[in-house]
């Protein structure tokens, strides 16, 4: 059977089963039968992406199409929003967005410039803050910034910025004190990441044996875990299976 037939079968079977599923009428099933790539072609932009543009997932999945087509889309619109009215929520969302892009020296610059007046000491600009140091590796900073924000903000909570607070103790060489704090982010932290730091750092320390414990913890914890969980931590359970490989285990 030729490819052109094949594909206009798949697309009109696809519509067909669109049609069933959103309650419209059935004679959209015959004009697609009859009509081929025309009738696919109008069904598309009749029904689905109107479709598309009301439901949550299908907005969903067009922004992370968007995303992966042009990037740089979302950022271009915060600065033209920011150029528009400078205002202290625009420049967080774009301070946001290039933290999130991974250009952190604009994300630091941004941040700074947030921490003026009434927001000196918000938590959330100096966590962000942190976060764009370590990003570019001034690990010392960072440090001293999420010390500040705690000092500042002493109810302050986030998971976040006390993994980051132990990732700075390891880089800086603080290797007990960042023991210390994944001890307790393996139990805490909503995700597998501190879990996999502790195991890490223990193995690192030649503590081979409480690393394996760490690790093999963390795998089988995950498997009692729902299937949506191990799929968002995906990368985390293999760097704990890839670290187990190294410490001379499968």
């Amino acid at each position: 059977m030729p490819f052109v037939l094949l594909l206009s079968l798949a697309l009109q079977v696809a519509c067909a089963v669109h049609v069933v599923r959103s309650g419209r009428p059935l004679y959209w099933i015959w004009l697609l039968l009859i009509g081929s790539y025309l009738a696919v072609l109008v069904y598309v932009l009749v029904a689905v992406i109107p479709d598309l543009r009301h439901d949550p997932r299908g907005r969903k999945a067009a922004s992370k199409a968007m995303q992966v087509i042009d990037p740089q889309r979302r950022r271009r619109e915060l600065q033209r929003q920011l150029e528009l009215s400078n205002t202290v929520d625009n420049r967080r969302r774009l301070a946001d967005e290039c933290l999130q892009q991974g250009d952190y020296a604009n994300a630091q610059e941004l941040y700074q410039g947030l921490l003026t007046g009434m927001y000196t000491t918000d938590p959330d600009f100096m966590l962000g803050l942190a976060q764009a140091q370590a990003g570019n590796e001034r690990y010392a900073d960072a440090r001293l910034t999420l010390e500040a924000l705690i000092k500042a903000n002493p109810n302050y909570k986030s998971s976040d910025g006390h993994l980051l607070y132990a990732r700075c103790l390891e880089e800086l060489g603080e290797t007990d004190a960042a023991l210390e704090e994944y001890r307790v982010l393996a139990d805490s932290y909503p995700g597998e990441e501190g879990r996999f730091r502790y195991g890490r750092l223990l193995g690192r320390t030649q503590r081979h044996a409480e690393a394996r414990d760490v690790l093999h913890g963390q795998l089988k914890r995950a498997e009692l875990m729902p299937g949506y969980y191990r799929r968002k931590e995906q990368a985390w359970l293999k760097a704990a299976r890839l670290e187990l490989s190294r410490l001379g285990e499968s």
